[in-house]
C-alpha cells in the first residue's frame, strides 16, 4: 500500500521547481550560459568566517574540500573567454545553522565579462520581479530600481555610528551592523547596500574613492546576495590571501591553501567584470514570507 502523500512536501518541490526553471529562464532569454563547476575543490575559500567541509579518500588521504561557492572555478572560465555565465549549483559551509543557514543550500551565480557592478545590481533587480511573477507573487515593492545607501550613510542612520570608527575594530563593526542596522534594512523593499570598507574587499577591486566595489541587498531585514565589481589583479589577490591566511591562523581556524590555478588565470588575464552569488533558499522563503530557509527545502538538515 502507497503511503500518503504529504501536500506540504510537494507544494514545496512544486515552488522550487517554478522557482529554478523561472532563473535558468531569466538568464537564458538575456543570453547567458548555464555552467557546471566541481563540488570538490582544492581551496574552498579563504574568507575567515568561513568554515568547510573537508573531503577524504577512503584510505584517509585528503581530497579537498566541499565548496562553500563557486566563485572562483567561475571566474577562471572568464578568464578563459566565457562572457555571460551563471550557476545553480549546491554550496556547503561547515558552521552555518539557523533560520536563514543550512550547512548544505543552493547558490545562484552569475557573471558578466566587461560589466561593473551597475550592471549586476541591474540583473538583481530584474530577476527578484521576474522570479516574483512567475510564483504568483508580483509586488509593487520589488519592481526597480530600489533604494541604495552607502555602508556609512545606513550606520549613520540606524545605529547612529559612524564607519571610520567602527571600522578599527571589525568585531565591533559586525556586532552594531547585525544588531542595530540590518534587522532594519529592507523592511518595506529591497535595499542595496554599497561602498563597503576595503578591508572587507574580499574579492571585489576598490573604487577611486577607496571603498570596495562590493554590494549586498537585503530584505525584511535579511542578506539576499554578495556581488562585486570583481578584482582582476593577480598580485593584489595574493596579497589578500595571504593576509587571510595570517588571520585564520590567528583565530585558530583551518588555513586553507591558496588556489593557484586560480591566481594563474588570473595573471593571464580576466577582463573587468562583475558578479553576484544569491541564496536561492532566501530568495524563495523571503518571495513567499516564509519564516526561516526551513520551510521552503523538502530535506533540511532538522529532517534528514
Amino acid at each position: 500500500m502507497a503511503a500518503p502523500a504529504d501536500p506540504a512536501v510537494l507544494q514545496v518541490l512544486a515552488l522550487r521547481a517554478v522557482l529554478l526553471g523561472s532563473i535558468r529562464r531569466f538568464f537564458e532569454e538575456r543570453e547567458f550560459l548555464e555552467v557546471e563547476t566541481p563540488a570538490i575543490v582544492p581551496c574552498p575559500g579563504l574568507d575567515v568566517h568561513l568554515a568547510a567541509f573537508e573531503v577524504r579518500a577512503p584510505k584517509g588521504e585528503p581530497v579537498g574540500w566541499l565548496a562553500t561557492s563557486p566563485e572562483y572555478q567561475m571566474k577562471r572560465l572568464l578568464s578563459a573567454g566565457a562572457e555571460r555565465i551563471f550557476q545553480l549549483c549546491r554550496s556547503y559551509r561547515a558552521e552555518e545553522h539557523g533560520r536563514h543557514h543550512e550547512r548544505e543550500f543552493t547558490m545562484l551565480e552569475w557573471y558578466r565579462a566587461n560589466a561593473t557592478s551597475d550592471d549586476v545590481i541591474r540583473d538583481t533587480e530584474e530577476l527578484v520581479a521576474f522570479v516574483a511573477s512567475a510564483l504568483d507573487q508580483p509586488a509593487p515593492e520589488l519592481q526597480p530600481p530600489w533604494q541604495r545607501l552607502t555602508v556609512d550613510e545606513a550606520l549613520q542612520f540606524h545605529a547612529n555610528a559612524a564607519l571610520d570608527t567602527l571600522v578599527q575594530d571589525e568585531e565591533q563593526f559586525f556586532r552594531v551592523w547585525v544588531e542595530e542596522v540590518q534587522p532594519r534594512l529592507g523592511n518595506e523593499r529591497p535595499i542595496i547596500v554599497t561602498d563597503w570598507p576595503s578591508s572587507m574587499a574580499s574579492l571585489a577591486r576598490l573604487k577611486p574613492n577607496g571603498m570596495a566595489d562590493r554590494f549586498e541587498v537585503f530584505f525584511r531585514g535579511v542578506e539576499l546576495c554578495n556581488g562585486f565589481g570583481e578584482l582582476t589583479d593577480a598580485t593584489e589577490q595574493r596579497r589578500r590571501f595571504q593576509r587571510d591566511q595570517a588571520e585564520r591562523r590567528a583565530a585558530g581556524a583551518p588555513i586553507y591553501p591558496i588556489d593557484e590555478r586560480f591566481l594563474d588565470d588570473l595573471e593571464r588575464g580576466m577582463p573587468e567584470s562583475g558578479g553576484n552569488a544569491l541564496g536561492v533558499d532566501r530568495l524563495l522563503m523571503l518571495l513567499l514570507g516564509a519564516d526561516s530557509i526551513q520551510a521552503v527545502m523538502p530535506f533540511p538538515e532538522e529532517r534528514l
